[in-house]
């Protein structure tokens, strides 16, 4: 058997901006998702750097007594800069057109490369099982990755807190499962 990631989306948030912090519900998440992960072995724990994302992990690091890292590829991915009405229909378009870019953000396949980078990095590192906490866009994206039917209707079906396990095998195909659903 190969690696194994686990691929956590952030537990309820009081906002979108980097700096929301989870609300009580959220809070109460991360407790659930710590037992969750209670009796499943974790070498590494690396974050998204929003407050949102390490407020959700933190206490399964304490409880693993392992060291919380973040790292900024594992941000949200930004659909624009500019405030659009239609955002939700821009998603999608951004999901089926994956080059497609809007003023101030990045594709969908800028931020799939960005995401797919952070799982090739933890690959060619020692540790075995490797949690990764990020956000549903990006989530979804590296998920499309390995999946190429995972798309907006997918991401939409998302929960806060959502876990997903990559199992990369030796072959370095990867089977994708989800594990959690809120």
């Amino acid at each position: 058997m190969g690696k194994k990631v686990y691929v956590v989306r952030h537990c309820e948030a009081a906002g979108q901006p980097s700096k929301s912090p989870l609300t009580d519900r959220g809070v109460e998440q991360a407790k659930e998702l710590a037992g969750f992960f209670e009796d499943v072995k974790v070498d590494r724990i690396i974050s998204s750097p929003f407050v949102r994302a390490i407020q959700s992990i933190e206490p399964t690091a304490e409880q693993k007594g392992i060291k919380l890292e973040t790292d900024q590829r594992l941000s949200e991915r930004v659909l624009s800069t500019l405030d659009l009405p239609d955002w939700l229909d821009r998603l999608k378009a951004a999901f089926d057109d994956l080059d497609l870019k809007i003023e101030g953000g990045e594709s969908s396949r800028e931020a799939m490369n960005r995401a797919v980078s952070v799982l090739e990095y933890v690959l060619q590192c020692e540790a075995e099982n490797t949690v990764i906490v990020s956000h549903g866009n990006l989530i979804a994206l590296l998920l499309k990755y390995y999946q190429p039917d995972f798309g907006f209707e997918q991401w939409k079906n998302l929960s806060n807190p959502d876990v997903f396990l990559l199992k990369i095998h030796q072959n370095n195909n990867v089977s994708v499962e989800r594990l959690w659903r809120s």
